[in-house]
């Protein structure tokens, strides 16, 4: 964590917003050795704050409970989308000259924030997904002008409290992004799901039909993660010809199958994602 010494109580990290996104980048910060008095917090709901974070001396309800002396280094915003406008206004009325902006809000634009914060304000949009709350997730960036290669470098260190941690420059592909990893747990949640439907449709308890199904999807993940292999190669692996596997992925793999069902599927959330980010 050597790169966040710029990270000070003079100069310190203000997280507006402490539910379950910003509370797992909270922990992973302090862990690594940011400093209690390098951190302001600022969430209308402050005791589970401090009950999870009883070291934490900064916290506020609002934006406004800053002080109009301070003068972060950098802003998380990990408010809800619908909760920004009012923030950012708050916000506007420090002093954010020598601050990047980092938001993970979901649909929010770099021009969004532009708009509001002004063409000089060096904004980083970044879009985790929730395996992020137990140290397992991907965040993908995007930055503006404004931000430096050693704001990135430290803006990478930062997410990757919380899993991996990739740049584009691009801002267009963030729409592609959120339909991949953004919403992309909720497809395997629901092939989970479809799973324990389905072995209980073939004679199995639901009680041994969600365990069977949840550990098979969470160790296939695990293998995955933990292998060199591809996911091609891993699932040829399992597949022996002419057996049970086999019998299974022809069906999977028709044309009427998986892959043309998740493409449309995925195309379907960029659609979705374009529209909101109006």
């Amino acid at each position: 964590m050597s790169n966040l010494s710029t990270i000070t109580a003079e100069n310190p990290l203000v997280l507006i917003g402490c539910g379950k996104m910003g509370g797992s980048m909270l922990a992973g910060w302090l862990k690594e050795g940011l400093s209690p008095d390098a951190v302001q917090i600022v969430d209308p709901f402050l005791d589970p704050v401090r009950k999870s974070f009883p070291e934490l001396g900064n916290l506020h309800e609002a934006v406004d409970g800053l002080g109009q002396s301070l003068k972060p280094s950098f802003v998380i915003m990990a408010v809800k989308p619908q909760m920004m406008n009012d923030a950012l206004a708050a916000l506007k009325e420090h002093d954010l000259s020598s601050a990047v902006v980092m938001s993970v809000a979901a649909g929010k634009t770099i021009h969004y924030f532009e708009d509001h914060l002004g063409l000089d304000q060096a904004i980083v949009r970044a879009m985790p997904n929730t395996p992020a709350a137990i140290g397992k997730g991907i965040t993908v960036c995007v930055a503006n002008g404004p931000v430096s290669d050693a704001a990135k470098n430290i803006c990478s260190t930062l997410l990757e409290t919380v899993g991996d941690v990739e740049w584009i420059d691009d801002e267009a592909l963030m729409d592609a992004v959120t339909a991949l990893s953004g919403s992309g747990p909720a497809y395997v949640f629901y092939m989970a799901e479809a799973m324990a439907a389905a072995g209980e449709a073939i004679g199995l308890s639901p009680e041994l039909s969600q365990k069977l199904a949840r550990q098979t999807v969470a160790g296939a993940g695990g293998l995955l993660e933990e292998s060199d292999e591809t996911a091609s190669k891993l699932r040829e692996n399992v597949t022996s010809p002419g057996g049970t596997t086999a019998a299974a992925l022809d069906v999977l793999m028709s044309e009427e199958g998986i892959a043309r069902i998740i493409r449309r599927a995925m195309q379907e959330a960029k659609n979705r994602s374009k529209e909101l980010a109006g």
